[in-house]
């Protein structure tokens, strides 16, 4: 590493190596070539003037690429793509004369990227899935453990741990919807000429429209894609940028979420995140246990989430044809937003894998509210034992207004219960009143819909991505 130049975090720091690897120069350069290749093997396979030995000589240096050499030869040409061809003729002399035939530079600038974002999307899917499959133990697990809701950050009904966090995993399999229909319909460009006219290709083939039209399906084919963008320009729409970079927005948001409500619940101590034995949580204050992974994932979805402005404004100041104000902007916002989103995953499983749930004060906080929430309970058993309505409902507000002050008041702990049992009126019901502020009489269908979740949309997911679940992932340091 330089430590004299900046460095991008997200590679040195964050993000897993193969994300990484995907947006090199290395990926980026060897797929130049290998679409070189497919160009001049199907135009063989059609009739043009293209050796064997040309093909096999391309095909022995796919990979081998001198980055000074092309550096140097871009300094002097000030054109990327036709620095590289000139460095890929060096290897292959005797290729070099139909080398980049007919194209324009977006043939391998274009379809390498959109290779590219089709690998990474295949990235994020694999590390999608493996989370959704920790949200989805996890809430199963804690499906029954009460525990007290909140609406506007203030005490609300009771759910279940794994109800809520139902919630958290419903947005991830949401993402992973959008993210298979931007990879179902992700199209190739393939060969389509300087201003998408596809005017040199028919040159090269005497006017035969058959065989451009062939040539394009070859060439897709060659690189793995069954569908092509319809027309184009020069470079294809960038609104297909906009939609991939609006599918990492929508995760990094999913995490944000997530990762907002552990910061939340660990400052309320009912759940934390992994804590390292030799961790430090502060440097002034020894007994800190910040909650820094989900931070993390704050911060960095944050970033994320502020990319999709750059597709969506290049797509829309693009004039006529193209114009290459697009470039720069899309060498860094494209990349960075994959590499975040990366990373985000990478901490979303690692705080799932070793996330501490503390079950006493999840249940000290349900008694804390709780007793409030159970009065009209109470209130309806005791007039079904006999008790006046208008007088049990009289009671019952006295006594909370006098709970609420001396728990506000002087901090004391919530004797509702204890009020109310000691209350004549109540006489009838006092020994019952325990079992009828019974937390899981209060959490509704919650546990019931957390099994019917899981089993009608997230185990039959899981099951379509078991190859996924098995795959090996990368080790990042978080």
């Amino acid at each position: 590493m330089n430590h004299y130049r900046y460095q991008n975090p997200l590679t040195t720091r964050y993000a897993g190596k193969e994300m990484a690897e995907n947006w090199s120069a290395q990926k980026k350069h060897s797929t130049w070539r290998r679409l070189w290749l497919a160009l001049a093997k199907s135009e063989q396979k059609l009739g043009l003037n293209i050796t064997d030995e040309q093909i096999a000589e391309m095909e022995a240096h796919l990979d081998d690429i001198d980055f000074e050499d092309a550096a140097k030869t871009e300094k002097e040409l000030r054109h990327d793509v036709m620095s590289h061809v000139h460095v890929f003729g060096k290897s292959c002399p005797t290729a070099m004369p139909i080398i980049h035939l007919g194209a324009t530079s977006c043939y391998v600038t274009d379809n390498s990227e959109l290779i590219q974002l089709r690998d990474a999307l295949l990235i994020i899917k694999k590390k999608v899935v493996k989370v959704i499959a920790k949200f989805a133990s996890f809430a199963e697990e804690y499906k029954d453990m009460p525990t007290l809701g909140f609406t506007h950050y203030q005490p609300a009904q009771l759910t279940t741990v794994g109800k809520r966090f139902t919630l958290y995993l419903q947005d991830f399999l949401f993402d992973l919807q959008r993210l298979e229909d931007e990879l179902d319909k992700l199209p190739f460009r393939s060969v389509k000429g300087t201003t998408g006219t596809q005017a040199s290709f028919l040159a090269l083939f005497d006017g035969d429209s058959s065989k451009v039209k062939e040539l394009e399906q070859l060439v897709a084919e060659e690189m793995g894609f069954s569908q092509i963008i319809g027309v184009s320009g020069q470079t294809y729409t960038r609104k297909i940028d906009y939609y991939a970079l609006s599918v990492m927005s929508g995760i990094a948001q999913s995490a944000y979420k997530f990762a907002g409500d552990i910061r939340l619940l660990a400052n309320l101590k009912e759940i934390e995140e992994p804590f390292g034995k030799k961790q430090i949580g502060s440097s002034a204050m020894a007994y800190k246990r910040n909650p820094m992974r989900s931070e993390r994932v704050c911060s960095l979805a944050r970033f994320v989430m502020s990319l999709t402005a750059n597709p969506a404004n290049t797509h829309a100041s693009q004039w006529f044809e193209r114009t290459l104000d697009d470039s720069a902007n899309r060498r860094i916002a494209i990349p960075e937003a994959f590499l975040g989103v990366d990373a985000i995953l990478a901490l979303v499983s690692n705080i799932m894998s070793g996330l501490v749930v503390w079950p006493k004060m999840i249940e000290n906080r349900i008694n804390a509210e709780l007793p409030f929430m159970a009065t009209e309970n109470i209130l309806m058993a005791s007039v079904k034992s006999g008790g006046d309505r208008q007088a049990l409902h009289e009671s019952i507000r006295e006594h909370s207004m006098e709970a609420a002050r001396q728990v506000k008041e002087h901090g004391k702990a919530n004797d509702l219960l204890e009020r109310l049992k000691n209350d004549a009126v109540f006489a009838n019901i006092a020994d019952d009143i325990d079992d009828i502020v019974n937390p899981t009489d209060f959490v509704g269908r919650a546990p019931e819909q957390v099994s019917e979740f899981l089993d009608a949309e997230v185990k039959p997911l899981l099951a379509k991505f078991a190859d996924l679940l098995d795959a090996k992932d990368d080790e990042i340091t978080v």
